[in-house]
């Protein structure tokens, strides 16, 4: 008997890469009770609660009768086969049994599967070899000393997060795109299991090879870095660009015109922060967060953004904030005031237009990519002009960018700012 057949949710017979998830899972036939992951350690002196513990020996509250069950069994059976497909092992182990084969606390084998994202099982038969190793690793890395157990579980929070969504989005999107209804006649569910069967390795690899290609990016950022301090809080670029208008479309929309349409912009945004340099932070449906090294590179993305979006008449106008400043970086994210003040720029910012901060206006004209003011760059051109007649070939400045200062106004928590639109030059 599987979680899902105490009367659980249906996504609670197992999640793809780790014990059953949902909270409510009750007993399987190996006799659990107590919490697993999460929930009070286990007896030290038993693999089994004792007689008489919650859930021990019955069905969780709501199961269904066994009569009704049949459509739910068919359907648990092929969840099975698919996750011992997936895992490459069967079931054995409790998470109090896993906790001791790895030689981990239950308290620490709870914590480390909290952190990536699988909820309290009880004591089901629902782990297999690979958890055990798993934690195991996670376990051995911390008494090595080459983790400590926060950063240790900070590890497991961060793969998790990610590979979740990862999971979430090949299965309601790749998949669901791959089997639609087919000539064979077969159903969806009959297809599954040989596509999975085929895509797994493929993507096993894919995903290992993109890991590694982004671990020595973020690498070689670090190496970079000047100093121990910069490592962590870092001088960048950061910015927000903003779908104008999201929530009329919203109520305007289909649902499925309304997840083309947020696909289609955070493809654009992907594909063009990612060509010129530049990194993509996180998506938030109708808004992207980027960043870069280089404050040329950011004006670049910026500007890069807005002439694509307004070429493209099913996409509605955009908006784009950039401060420059220190940022901690943490967990794959960005923080503090320099991402807040790029986010209130997005905010005020007019339809097609980027707005930036003082401090990324003064780093375009430390490196030359924009004049530090019209009047200067105008002084220099006058200056070539008059050397240039005098038999001279003065070396005119080239500026990619051209920056006009706009009103000073209040913004929410950061006091008076002076925002600068940016635009290209000439």
């Amino acid at each position: 008997m599987t979680a899902g057949d105490a009367g659980g949710p249906p996504e609670s017979a197992a999640t793809p890469d780790g014990p059953a998830t949902g909270s409510g899972a009750a007993a399987s036939d190996d006799g659990p009770g107590e919490r697993g992951p999460g929930g009070a350690a286990a007896s030290a002196t038993a693999d089994e609660p004792p007689p008489g513990a919650p859930g021990a020996g019955s069905a969780a509250p709501g199961a269904a009768p066994a009569a009704s069950s049949t459509a739910a069994d068919s359907d648990d059976t092929i969840a099975i086969r698919l996750e011992q497909l997936i895992l490459g092992a069967d079931r054995r182990y409790t998470p109090f049994q896993a906790a001791r084969s790895a030689g981990v606390s239950m308290d620490l084998a709870a914590r480390f599967w909290r952190a990536m994202g699988f909820a309290d099982i009880g004591q089901v038969k629902a782990l297999t070899e690979a958890d055990v190793l798993a934690l195991r690793r996670l376990a051995g890395l911390v008494e090595a000393g080459l983790l400590s157990e926060a950063m240790a579980v900070q590890v497991a929070r961060s793969t998790g997060q990610t590979t979740a969504r990862l999971a979430d989005w090949q299965i309601d999107s790749f998949l669901e795109g791959l089997t639609e209804p087919q000539d064979s006649g077969m159903t969806r569910t009959e297809i599954t299991y040989p596509l999975v069967e085929l895509l797994l390795p493929e993507l096993e690899e894919f995903l290992v090879y993109v890991w590694r290609r982004q671990l020595a990016a973020a690498t070689g950022r670090v190496v970079r870095a000047q100093d121990d301090d910069e490592m962590v809080d870092r001088r960048l670029a950061v910015g927000f660009a903003d779908l104008v208008g999201f929530t009329r479309l919203t109520r305007r929309l289909e649902e499925e015109e309304l997840g083309e349409l947020v696909e289609a912009f955070e493809t654009t945004c992907s594909d063009l922060v990612a060509a010129h340099g530049g990194r993509l932070i996180k998506t938030l449906g109708d808004e992207v967060l980027f960043s870069a090294d280089d404050a040329g590179v950011a004006a670049e993305i910026g500007l890069r953004l807005i002439e694509t979006m307004t070429h493209d008449e099913t996409m509605p106008e955009l908006r784009v904030g950039i401060a420059f400043g220190t940022v901690t970086t943490r967990m794959g994210d960005v923080f503090g005031t320099t991402v807040n003040l790029a986010s209130r720029l997005t905010s005020i910012a007019p339809k097609d237009a980027v707005f930036v901060d003082q401090a990324f206006a003064e780093e375009l004209g430390r490196t030359g990519d924009a004049p530090v003011s019209e009047a200067a760059a105008a002084a220099a051109e006058k200056a070539a002009a008059e050397a240039t007649a005098s038999g001279l070939t003065p070396e005119l400045p080239t500026y990619r960018f051209a920056l006009q200062p706009m009103y000073q106004r209040p913004v929410r928590g950061l006091g008076v700012i002076e925002p600068w639109q940016l635009t290209r030059r000439g």
